[in-house]
This record gives C-alpha cells, structure tokens and sequence, in this order.
C-alpha cells in the first residue's frame, strides 16, 4: 500500500514538473524577447503558438499553453512587446497594442520570429496553428494575411480590421470566435471580414456567442461567460485537431 501511495504521488509530480512553464529568451535584432513553453522530450509533435491580450503574457495565455500541451500539442507563447517594454496599465497597452495594429508588417515579423521558436522548441514546421486572445487574435488573423507557414489560426475575440489595406490571399483555415456583444466590433467590421474571406476563397467559420462581450473567455474579466467560454474551447480544440491532426 506504502509503495502504491509513493508511486502515485511520484508519478503525481512528474506530471505537474511536466507542465511547468519555462521562459525562452530570443530576439528581433537589438530587442529581446521572452517568451514562454513547457519542455518536453518529445520532439516533431504539432505545434500551437500562442499570441496573448494587449497585456502580454497573462493567466489565459499560460492556461491555453498547459491544456493545449494535455493535448498532445507543442505550445509557445509569444513575446510581441519585448522582455523589458511590457505595458504597466491598460492605457499603455492601448498605445503599444495600436503601434503593432498600425504597423502589420512588424507585427506579422514578431509573429514569424516566435513561430520560428516554436519549431526550434520541437514542433513539427509541417503542422503549426496559431491562436489569439483580443489583441492576440487580431495577430492571428496578421498571421494569416501575411501568408505565414501554417495550417490554420484561431482569433479569439479579437480585432477583425485591416486599416485601408485591400483584401489580399489567404492560405490558412481561418476560425473566428465572437462575442456576439462585444462593443469592440461592428457589424460593419463582420461583414469586411466575410468578404475579405469570400474574396480569397479560403476555408473560413465565424462564430458568434451569445450574451458574450469582449474578453467572455477570461475568468477573471467581468465579460467571463463560463458556458461560452467552455463551447469556444471545445471549438478551438476541434478545429485544430482538424487541421493539424488529421
């Protein structure tokens, strides 16, 4: 019975050693990034990157990592701002979230730098997703305009606009999950993004939540909506088995 108990509690906390989160150091040029990735032997697994909230790295960010690495996937979380630049208020998340909306193609270049990461950490280049939370699912969608090697990103509500660029090609699957209340994104913003899909004929699915505000997938937002939040996950997880399973 002693030695049942021992190999429970042993295998217990190999386990919890298994998911702990480890920073990764590498850089754009002079500025260095930070991001975050749970080591594993494994090596060729799919690979998720993570694009976190205006913020940076947050709660929601590192919780995708852990269950998505349950899932049998490599997961990496981006450093967008820089290891030593990180907004200290919402305001400066605001301005700093706006210079990368404002400048796509260093956004998409920080976005392919983490990707690159990602594959140095042991993903396979071959099947690689990217998801986003708000400001992270606006950069899921940059991944996708900017043409990027995967098989398909999550924008999870995020930012659907492009500023005045023109709809271009798009090779990813493309999955969008809303909240159908979120103030953040017009009807107007919906129906640029169904064209700009319809336009580049890609494999696309926008999915609206119900009495959902912006951030309802946060537990600790006052928008969380716990039963869409559950549903929004369980469709993250089916589309990526899709596209990086099968």
């Amino acid at each position: 019975m002693k030695t049942s108990i021992l190999t429970f509690f042993l295998l217990f906390g190999l386990s919890v050693h298994a998911q702990k989160l480890t920073d990764v150091t590498y850089s754009d040029q002079s500025a260095t990034l930070k991001g975050k990735t749970i080591k594993m032997s494994k090596k060729n697994q799919p690979g998720v990157l993570i694009l976190p909230a205006w913020m940076g790295i947050d709660d929601e960010a590192q919780q995708a990592a852990i269950n998505l690495s349950n899932q049998g996937y490599k997961t990496f979380i981006a450093d967008i701002y820089g290891a030593d630049n990180l907004p200290n208020n919402p305001q400066k998340a605001r301005e700093m979230s706006s210079f990368y909306k404002s400048n796509p193609d260093l956004y998409q270049k920080r976005i392919q730098l983490a990707i690159n990461e990602l594959i140095k950490q042991g993903a396979n280049p071959d099947k690689i997703a990217v998801i986003g939370y708000c400001f992270g699912g606006t950069g899921a969608l940059e991944s996708a305009r900017g043409l990027q090697p995967v098989q398909g990103v999550v924008s999870i509500h995020g930012n659907l606009g492009k500023g005045t660029r023109e709809n271009g090609p798009i090779n990813t699957k493309v999955l969008v999950l809303n909240g159908a209340d979120d103030a953040s994104v017009s009807q107007q913003d919906i129906t640029n993004f169904e064209n700009e899909m319809k336009q580049a004929k890609v494999d696309w699915q926008f999915i609206n939540y119900a009495n959902s505000k912006h951030t309802f997938t946060n537990p600790k937002s006052a928008d969380y909506n716990k039963i869409m939040a559950d549903r929004a996950w369980k469709h993250t997880l089916l589309f990526l088995d899709e596209v990086l399973k099968n």
